[in-house]
């Protein structure tokens, strides 16, 4: 049973811990994007210490003003007093036995007398005399005494039997409780040896006069610090919904809606920044159109020449054709123009293929005609059709397959798709300076992948995201095998865009280039990370190295050994993921 309940303890703790960081971290938000919040909460922050300064400042005024004045009426009552006790007390012996009766005898004629006093009882009020001889022999407690005594101070004594007027604050315990009073205390005379008699002022009425100043005050302050909050938040409003409503204008704009302004009101500074955004936002609609008919006006003349071509270049191929199918006959120098030619048309051809394909995206009129496909078996048509290049070039292509619990089906479109690769491991090639280039493939629930890794030149700083700028090249003065166009990673990243993918480069001097191809496993679906990283410095194996190394059993804890598989006709060497 009490481990129930000490779970359940420990439940309900994590649970109030969990709620209390979730209203933290709604605060911080709030306070990060809120400047009115911060303004009035740093408002009435300032403006609390100010006042709860200038009210310990005014409580400590007023507490001095009424002690003082108290303490000045006592002492005038003393002076008042004292002239009355020392007539009453000539003709009392402190040496007599009744010593305690003519004291207190003196004292009810002096409250008598007093209390005819009304000037002084006024300003003073009630006050309870004691008259007490300090200087007679024996134990202070057993000294002749009128009145209270063990109410006075044991230090304020003393300063009276030097013979000084003293005032002391003190607090005692008595039938009324615990009293704060003004006790003061002054010599008078007799016939042989001076006594004491002090005034014990109680400073009830003192007390109820700063509670209600105390009261005032802090009801005071609370109602300014509303005031101060509203008025601050009212004030802060007027300056924060300009730039409230400029910020929703401005995303507003950003989406696409270009007819949205600003309110004028007034001629207010705040006024002159919605006229000058109001301005800003006509130029950026002025310039935008502008760019949107000139880039409407461009993809139509792309699109128009493109097809314009079409005509001319097929009556050249054809010509071309013939020419190039007549070579032999024709003298060494007149056959190598002829096959010049043909290569130069083919890769005419594949620059207007890819000009229109560029016009049909920027349109906005590409569509996708996707299908279930295996991402493993466009690769493989992919490198069997750029295998006769890597063998020319001395690149050894290298796959890298996941182990088969990994899925790599996908809903896609399988030409655009082999477009891409096709781009990807022909620009590798071109850029391997004869090393190998490795083609690993990975998987999760929601996006499959498809790396493709080189180790030859790689890229600069910076290069990595000009690589898909269109006709952008790494460096121009290099002899391409492939005959690119400069268009292909382009397409390719507009391609992987249409499927809701994600198209990747990497690249270090020296070290090579790696770029990677993310697909969701159906078009337009949405994926959190890649299941495959971006660069790995860790080359595979040869597949022939695999072959000659001797093959032990795992032992526990340890990845298996890579394995070699055929997959058909393209006869890839491959290897699994645990690999890597």
């Amino acid at each position: 049973m009490w481990t129930r309940r000490g779970r359940a303890v420990r439940l309900l703790v994590a649970r109030v811990r969990e709620e209390l960081r979730s209203r933290w971290r709604r605060f911080e938000t709030l306070w990060r994007r809120s400047m009115q919040l911060r303004v009035v909460v740093s408002t009435l922050a300032l403006s609390t210490a100010v006042v709860c300064a200038l009210g310990m400042v005014l409580q400590w005024q007023i507490t001095d003003q009424l002690l003082a004045a108290k303490e000045n009426a006592a002492i005038a009552q003393v002076e008042y007093s004292q002239p009355i006790l020392e007539r009453e007390l000539t003709a009392v012996d402190p040496n007599a036995d009744n010593v305690s009766e003519q004291l207190q005898a003196a004292l009810n004629r002096l409250t008598t007398t007093s209390s005819g006093q009304s000037t002084t009882e006024t300003v003073a009020g009630a006050f309870e005399p004691v008259l007490v001889d300090g200087h007679a022999p024996g134990d202070r407690r057993l000294q002749p005494a009128a009145g209270p005594i063990e109410e006075v101070p044991q230090d304020l004594r003393q300063s009276v039997e030097r013979g000084l007027l003293t005032t002391k604050i003190t607090t005692v315990q008595n039938e009324n409780g615990r009293v704060t009073m003004l006790a003061v205390g002054t010599p008078v005379s007799t016939a042989t040896r001076p006594l004491q008699v002090y005034l014990l002022f109680p400073l009830t009425a003192e007390q109820r006069t700063l509670a209600v100043v105390q009261q005032t005050l802090l009801l005071g302050g609370a109602v300014l610090l509303v005031l101060l909050g509203a008025i601050t938040n009212l004030v802060t409003r007027q300056v924060v919904r300009p730039v409230r409503q400029a910020a929703q204008i401005a995303e507003q704009l950003a989406q696409g809606d270009l007819d949205k302004r600003m309110r004028v009101i007034g001629e207010d500074d705040v006024a002159r920044l919605a006229e000058s955004f109001n301005e800003m936002a006509d130029s950026l609609k002025q310039q935008i159109t502008q760019l949107e008919e000139f880039g409407q006006l461009q993809r139509r003349f792309t699109s128009d020449v493109s097809h314009e071509l079409r005509t001319p270049l097929t009556t050249v191929r054809m010509a071309a054709d013939v020419l190039h199918a007549s070579r032999e006959q024709f003298p060494p120098g007149l056959s190598r123009s002829t096959e010049l030619l043909v290569d130069e048309l083919d890769r005419f051809e594949l620059l207007l293929a890819d000009l229109l394909e560029i016009s049909r995206l920027d349109a906005g009129v590409a569509d996708l005609a996707a299908e279930p496909l295996d991402l493993t078996e466009i690769v493989a048509r992919t490198i069997e059709s750029l295998r006769a290049i890597a063998d020319s070039s001395g690149v050894e292509l290298r796959t890298l397959l996941p182990g088969a619990e990994t899925d790599l089906n996908i809903v896609a479109d399988a030409r655009r798709v082999e477009r891409i690769m096709r781009n990807l491991v022909a620009n590798a090639i071109d850029h391997a300076e004869g090393g190998p280039v490795e083609i690993r493939f990975g998987g999760n629930d929601k996006a499959v992948a498809v790396t493709v890794r080189d180790y030859g030149v790689g890229l600069r700083a910076g290069e990595a995201e000009l690589v898909f700028t269109r006709f952008w090249r790494a460096d121009p003065s290099r002899n391409r095998r492939t005959g690119g166009t400069g268009l292909g990673l382009s397409i390719s990243l507009e391609d992987a865009r249409l499927h809701g993918g994600t198209l990747d480069a990497w690249g270090e001097p020296g070290e090579g280039a790696c770029f990677r191809l993310t697909l969701p496993r159906h078009p337009g679906g949405e994926f959190d990370t890649s299941p495959l990283p971006l660069a790995s410095t860790r080359r595979i194996a040869a597949p022939e190295a695999l072959l000659a190394a001797p093959v032990d059993p795992p032992q526990e804890g340890e990845p298996a050994e890579p394995e070699i598989r055929d997959r058909g006709p393209a006869r890839l060497s491959e290897q699994t993921w645990e690999d890597a």
